[in-house]
């Protein structure tokens, strides 16, 4: 069995959109920290933000409708995400 707290969760987000060069990854960290969440959050070639989220699923939920609900700098179009058994291995919340 793993060590991870009960009810930790790994929630992956794929966010399209204008979310690079705007501030979005300090923005999505800011409120990772918030929520008391350790990941990252990175830009990608192709114009898309990863976002590796882990803690009480509450709070990863809290976070993925942070990223859906239309205060984030720039222009989020689309959120593809999944809710996964925690891993692990994060500390912090860091910007990649």
């Amino acid at each position: 069995m793993s060590g991870h707290p009960a009810g930790h969760v790994r929630m992956v987000a794929w966010v399209h959109g204008h979310v690079q060069g705007v501030g979005f990854r300090w923005w999505t960290r800011s409120r990772a920290l918030e929520l008391g969440l350790t990941g990252y959050a990175a830009n990608k070639p192709d114009g898309r933000v990863h976002v590796v989220a882990e803690g009480p699923e509450p709070a990863c939920q809290a976070l993925l409708g942070a990223l859906r609900g239309g205060r984030t700098p720039g222009t989020v179009d689309l959120v593809v995400d999944s809710i996964e058994p925690a891993r692990g291995g994060l500390s912090g919340f860091v910007e990649r």
